[in-house]
């Protein structure tokens, strides 16, 4: 049995915080992803306002955002921001961790969304990869990707921890492990 623990920000704090972005430069290479959004919350009604008037100025007014209901636990039809009312939509065929803006005058982006209770290292190498022009990598594999390598991330700081307890080991500057007896003495040098 899995249990997920909600580390996120209550929803006054959401919108008034900045929305967290990685776009995508403008080029001419056309890849899966336009970028990465970190929310601060589960809750599309506080998430959404902060996310579209991020995006106004570099992109123009988004209109329609559609997300897969399986990473929100409400999805509203509609949110009010700014004035104007985002239509928001949702389908299970979409991936779950993607999420799509689209506008009337500009178009379609795909973003990758970034669990809010993700741990900043993890959302940083999820956010640099997700902006990278012409990538292959959809957003499920960069999730995929990101829980192989935050596990080895943990393994290796566990050993390391481990290491460190055990007191390390001597080494010799050729690389080969040394009883401590074979130190050099203050003031003698290795040759």
């Amino acid at each position: 049995m899995t249990s997920i623990l909600e580390r996120t920000a209550p929803r006054d704090l959401a919108t008034e915080l900045p929305a967290r972005l990685s776009l995508t430069p403008k080029t001419t290479l056309a890849g899966q992803l336009d970028g990465a959004w970190w929310p601060y919350s589960r809750d599309l009604t506080a998430e959404l306002p902060p996310l579209a008037a991020a995006l106004d100025e570099a992109w123009g007014r988004i209109t329609r955002v559609t997300v897969n209901p399986a990473r929100w636990p409400v999805v509203p039809h509609a949110v009010h921001t700014a004035g104007r009312t985002l239509h928001v939509g949702w389908f299970t065929e979409q991936d779950p961790d993607k999420l799509i803006l689209l506008s009337y005058t500009v178009g379609r982006w795909d973003l990758l969304v970034i669990p809010p209770e993700t741990e900043r290292a993890a959302a940083a190498r999820l956010m640099a990869a997700a902006a990278v022009p012409g990538s292959v990598l959809t957003a499920g594999l960069l999730m995929a990707n990101e829980a192989v390598i935050g596990r080895g991330v943990r393994d290796a700081q566990r050993q390391e921890t481990g290491w460190e307890s055990e007191g390390g080991a001597c080494m010799s500057p050729y690389g080969r492990p040394m009883d401590r007896r074979a130190l050099p003495l203050p003031g003698s040098t290795w040759r």
